[in-house]
């Protein structure tokens, strides 16, 4: 009976794999027994950590992804608080906060020259020209 329930059970989990597009885990402990049940015979199936371990795995890169994306959005709020006048100083910014700040403009500020639409600044004193002379080098 159990080897019965444990065919359809299985069957039942492939299905439900194939008809969502997901990942499926099933975990048999046979009565009695403290460790799940391992059968070699499905070649599809994985063991239980390492299905853990790769869903761990995934979920970490989407909250690095979504934290990627908050830094993102947090310093173009800050760049058009600081645009719109309501960020007059950076006062009570943090270095992380500043170095975003800084590199956002400096990203834009390269589109802009790339397209044509802002000239290269000229250099205003002799350390300018000093290292506006490396740079071209």
């Amino acid at each position: 009976m159990f080897k019965k329930r444990q065919k359809s059970l299985m069957k039942k989990a492939s299905e439900l794999s194939t008809l969502y597009g997901v990942d499926a885990c099933v975990v048999m402990y046979a009565e009695g027994e403290a460790q799940p049940m391992m059968k070699d015979q499905y070649e599809n199936t994985t063991n239980l950590e390492g299905f853990l371990k790769q869903r761990i795995a995934n979920l970490q890169e989407k909250v690095d992804k979504a934290k990627h994306e908050n830094d993102e959005l947090e310093t173009k709020l800050l760049l058009l608080n600081s645009l719109d006048g309501c960020l007059p100083s950076l006062v009570g910014l943090t270095v992380k906060q500043i170095t975003s700040l800084n590199s956002m403009v400096e990203e834009r500020l390269k589109k802009l020259r790339g397209n044509g639409l802002l000239a290269t600044p000229v250099p205003t004193s002799n350390q300018d020209v000093a290292s506006a002379t490396n740079i071209q080098d």
